[in-house]
């Protein structure tokens, strides 16, 4: 998922909050966040003033080269990085970067060579030794299935060599084959790139991607009654962090909740259904200025998110970024190609917050921090 974020919103996220409310959710979850390299001024200008509210705050991130050697593309050791770290520091916040990998055939072929697999495992442990990270968040996504016993021995080593630092470990989300497949699931459908048995021993917090979801549940598609596309309903999330929770201990488990939203392209097919085209990433600013400029208001959708939707025609440019505008309301579709944006505010939000607490689960962390997610959201958390 982040890799998408990586070199498809660098235009589209913007600075300031949707209008939604919701009222807060005090508890004793731990709560972390993700803060974003490329927008690294307004997400720490975001979080500083609260970061007395986080557990631990992830700057993201460290990447690993395809020849197995760790990058820092972001310079941690500069500001703002340094002030986010000493207020960190100053309020007892963990500080655990975050190493992202999303090369699958480079990750397999370091992980499953034992030198270049232990090396890696010494660098990492070397670089939060030496720069005094509480630990470090583990972020390997694209694995291969083939991958997953190495990625097992990484996560033992590096859990060894790494003493009394926090060893992070944030995957991917698993929806229940039931909920994946019409029928008899194929043969290679419960082989996964995360042994999930092996990730509760070796990490201290397992935080679960719970979103990005678009049109894997085939159960929530089929009941829904009409497009469906969310970023993370509460109830597949519900369904993503109960399996989870059979292997990992509710100790370490955390929710991943997103702040963001996706804008789609939609064609009903000539039987049944739809075909989805996902445009972009946003933040909420973009669909409730979007709305406005149309003269339209978003819904609630039966995911818990908000929702706008309007027939494409030309394209106008709305706070910088180039769309389509509106002729009609849902109503109005028919069986034209619509847009539909789905996006998480605070609402959205308090329902997965609800949710971990109703688990009994360790905690949640937001994707992401960056000033962008509606700033109703830290109201249900300080």
């Amino acid at each position: 998922m982040k890799r998408f974020f990586l070199f498809s919103i660098l235009g589209l996220l913007m600075a300031l909050p949707g209008a939604a409310h919701a009222a807060p959710l005090k508890s004793a979850l731990e709560v972390s966040g993700w803060i974003p390299y490329w927008r690294a001024a307004t997400g720490t200008a975001d979080v500083l003033p609260r970061i007395a509210s986080l557990t631990a705050v992830h700057p993201f991130g460290y990447i690993v080269t395809n020849t197995g050697v760790l990058s820092d593309p972001t310079g941690f050791a500069d500001e703002p990085w340094k002030s986010l770290r000493a207020a960190a520091k100053k309020n007892g916040v963990r500080y655990i970067p975050t190493i992202m990998w999303s090369d699958g055939a480079s990750m397999h072929r370091i992980l499953s060579n034992a030198t270049t697999r232990q090396k890696l495992e010494d660098d990492v442990a070397a670089l939060v030794v030496r720069e005094g990270f509480d630990g470090i968040d583990i972020d390997f996504e694209s694995k291969y299935a083939e991958t997953r016993d190495y990625f097992s021995l990484f996560l033992k080593g590096l859990y060894q060599r790494m003493g009394q630092k926090w060893v992070y470990c944030t995957i991917e989300s698993r929806t229940p084959l039931d909920s994946r497949y019409d029928g008899t699931p194929p043969k290679d459908a419960g082989v996964y790139a995360n042994d999930f048995v092996q990730i509760n021993k070796y990490c201290d917090r397992v935080q679960i991607m719970a979103y990005d979801q678009g049109a894997i549940d085939v159960k929530l598609n089929g009941t829904a009654a009409g497009p469906y596309i969310p970023v993370a309903d509460v109830a597949w999330v519900e369904k993503v962090m109960t399996l989870a929770a059979q292997t990992i201990s509710k100790k370490k488990l955390v929710l991943g909740i997103p702040t963001y939203g996706y804008e789609y392209t939609v064609t009903p097919l000539p039987t049944s259904g739809y075909s989805y085209s996902r445009l972009w990433a946003f933040n909420p600013k973009y669909g409730t200025d979007l709305a406005m400029s149309l003269g339209l208001k978003p819904i609630r959708n039966s995911a818990g998110e908000l929702q706008l939707t309007y027939l494409a025609t030309s394209t106008p440019t709305v706070a910088g970024v180039r769309t389509s505008s509106a002729a009609a309301g849902p109503a109005a579709a028919g069986a034209q190609t619509i847009n539909i944006l789905s996006w998480s505010d605070s609402t959205a939000i308090a329902q997965k917050i609800a949710l971990a607490k109703k688990l009994g689960i360790r905690g949640v962390a937001f994707f992401k921090f960056d000033g962008g997610e509606d700033q109703n959201t830290w109201n249900l958390i300080q």
